[in-house]
């Protein structure tokens, strides 16, 4: 039986499909210099022979492996054996195996919390577990994203107390409300020397002061200390989580305060400092 024409040399496209590849990438590794141009023929086409296609084949089942083009470049001039760029890969793959796997649980977290709080740390969202839907409003889980990415899950999960308390004291968050409203007013049209500037700061150290104390008499601050006591068993989840300083987050995070505003949170942080050092305010609230 005789045989079918057996061509000596082959187009690229022909190449390609035999190696399983795409013109496209013959033609990059000809830029890279990882397979040799080959002379053109009467027609002005490449012409691939034998050698040529076992090159792409080996290219081919390397890249499949995922051996960089660059490793696989050293590898055929023997700068660097196949050894050596295994040893890689597979630093690589488990690199990325641990990400994967941290995306599943995250993924999972998320699915079983079934809301947007599932985006949290779970040492957040475990405090927060037992509260009913919708105590937490979209403006706290924005406020405890902030802080878990300056302070980490640790820093955001003290945070829980209060939007515990805000959320099972009516009273408390009525007035958290009123305290919003009024700082939101607090836009270019008002001076930073407008004295009622002076007379809300004071409200507002009054509330976190109360809300401390709810905080204190509701027994979350038990819970707390158990959490501060793990602090070790978290470390390495928190510096995960916490990204910059104070001082970084303040000049990056745009919260587009007018001059009134920010002389208005300059006298809250005055205030309690002063009350602080009186010992009268539990400056953890502020």
């Amino acid at each position: 039986m005789p045989l079918p024409a057996i061509p000596r040399r082959v187009k690229i496209g022909d190449a390609a499909a035999f190696a399983g590849t795409t013109p496209r990438a013959i033609r990059h590794y000809h830029a890279i210099g990882l397979l040799a141009e080959p002379e053109r023929g009467s027609d002005d086409r490449r012409r691939y022979g034998y050698d040529d296609v076992i090159r792409l084949l080996w290219i081919r089942r390397m890249a499949d492996a995922g051996i960089s083009l660059d490793d696989i470049h050293a590898a055929f001039k023997g700068t660097t054996s196949i050894e050596q760029s295994l040893a890689r890969l597979e630093d690589s793959l488990a690199s990325k195996a641990s990400a994967i796997e941290a995306q599943r649980a995250a993924v999972n977290h998320l699915r079983e919390v079934g809301s947007p709080l599932g985006l949290l740390s779970p040492l957040v969202t475990g405090r927060l577990r037992d509260l009913p839907p919708g105590a937490l409003r979209s403006a706290d889980l924005d406020n405890l994203l902030v802080t878990e990415r300056i302070f980490g899950p640790l820093g955001a999960a003290t945070q829980v107390d209060r939007f515990i308390v805000l959320a099972t004291h009516p009273e408390l968050r009525a007035e958290e409300d009123r305290l919003a409203e009024a700082e939101a007013a607090l836009d270019d049209t008002m001076s930073p020397d407008d004295p009622r500037i002076e007379d809300l700061a004071a409200q507002r150290c009054d509330h976190e002061t109360a809300l401390a104390a709810a905080i204190e008499k509701s027994g979350l601050e038990e819970a707390l200390n158990v959490l501060l006591d793990q602090e070790d068993e978290h470390a390495d989840e928190e510096k995960d989580g916490a990204g910059m300083s104070v001082m970084e987050a303040v000049g990056k995070m745009p919260y587009d305060f007018s001059p009134a505003r920010v002389r208005y949170e300059e006298r809250v942080i005055e205030l309690f400092h002063s009350a602080d050092q009186d010992g009268d305010r539990d400056p953890r609230t502020c």
